[in-house]
């Protein structure tokens, strides 16, 4: 029996020794893995973890608070432009400038939270979307920035250090993976996380107990922003350049895709949505390099459409992922992980 006889045995970052072994294991795979795989898997393993820390940080606004957000396309890019410019024309170095790039997206989360006190559902959304929309809007007109052309990034650096190679670039990433992912963990335990969680639940029964909610849900917004601000930094070395082309509706709604699909709630949820989610992004700009179905879809989109519409089936195929984790299992991926680790507890019975 999981029976817990002290608060303490509740927050504990490894509440087994399975998880705890498990953990070990995840961290030394880690760690060896840059010495396993080539350039371009690294470079796939930096995008879904970059992706992973914006869908941790959504899903703590979305999936543990109840606020619905589709700017954080708005934030990713403040980041990223916050990040290069400290370090191209202030000369901030990489570690002073990727935390103050996750600041100054949350300080624009947070006055963006305003406008939830008094907002929710579409409303709250099309609020969130004007946001996103703006922000690229102003940094496409500012010449400071680049204007549309957008910006060359500089290489990352740790002192004396130039990061160059990809293995470096994974190991900086991962390191800020890691860091971010143990935080949120262990914030959804503290007292601000388990009032997030209350106010999604009931707002009347959260003031009831003396929850401030209109403290709580800007914090929401500013967290949420700063998980986002920072991998949008993260994001702009890795790719070499910045321009507001990148951050468009579309980013902010896979973004929000990858929270429903890994499962609202769930720090591991998040992870799994965002790997599934870019790795598929990825293939299926090349899908009609596929041994099988790639001749048969250049085929189809030739006899009944144009071949410049066969990109558009990454949306096809982001669309009916969604349809169908919200018909067939609507707790996501942890929801097909759980039902695997319940199915596994009770074999052979």
């Amino acid at each position: 029996m999981d029976m817990k006889r002290d608060y303490y045995e509740d927050i504990q970052l490894c509440r087994t020794n399975t998880v705890l072994a498990g953990t070990i294991v995840l961290l030394t795979s880690l760690i060896v893995l840059p010495f396993l795989v080539g350039n371009y898997s690294l470079y796939i393993i930096n995008l879904i973890a970059i992706n992973a820390i914006v869908a941790i940080g959504l899903n703590i606004l979305v999936g543990y608070t109840g606020q619905i957000s589709l700017g954080h396309a708005g934030f990713f890019a403040i980041g990223a432009y916050t990040c290069v410019l400290l370090m191209v024309k202030a000369g901030v170095p990489f570690l002073l400038a990727l935390p103050a790039a996750g600041f100054v997206s949350a300080l624009f989360g947070f006055l963006l939270g305003l406008p939830a006190l008094r907002l929710e559902g579409p409303y709250l959304a099309i609020a969130t979307l004007g946001f996103g929309m703006a922000v690229t809007q102003v940094i496409s007109h500012w010449g400071y920035a680049g204007g549309h052309m957008g910006i060359v990034a500089p290489k990352m650096s740790i002192g004396p250090l130039v990061i160059q190679t990809g293995a470096q670039q994974y190991a900086v990433i991962m390191t800020a993976t890691v860091i971010l992912t143990v935080g949120a963990v262990n914030l959804m335990k503290t007292r601000v996380g388990r009032a997030f969680v209350a106010i999604r639940d009931s707002e009347i029964a959260a003031e009831a107990v003396g929850i401030n909610i209109s403290w709580f849900k800007t914090l929401a917004f500013a967290v949420s922003a700063f998980y986002t601000g920072v991998a949008g930094a993260l994001m702009a070395f890795a790719l070499e350049h910045v321009s507001t082309g990148s951050f468009n509706l579309i980013l902010s709604i896979t973004f929000l895709a990858m929270v429903i699909v890994g499962g609202l709630g769930s720090v591991m949820g998040s992870i799994l949505g965002a790997a599934l989610l870019t790795y598929l992004q990825l293939k299926l700009q090349i899908i009609q390099e596929a041994p099988l179905i790639g001749p048969l879809l250049v085929e189809l989109s030739n006899r009944y459409f144009t071949p410049e519409g066969l990109p558009n089936i990454q949306s096809i195929v982001f669309g009916a992922i969604m349809i169908a984790i919200v018909i067939f299992e609507p707790l996501g991926m942890h929801g097909i992980y759980l039902r695997s680790k319940r199915y596994w507890k009770m074999w052979p019975f």
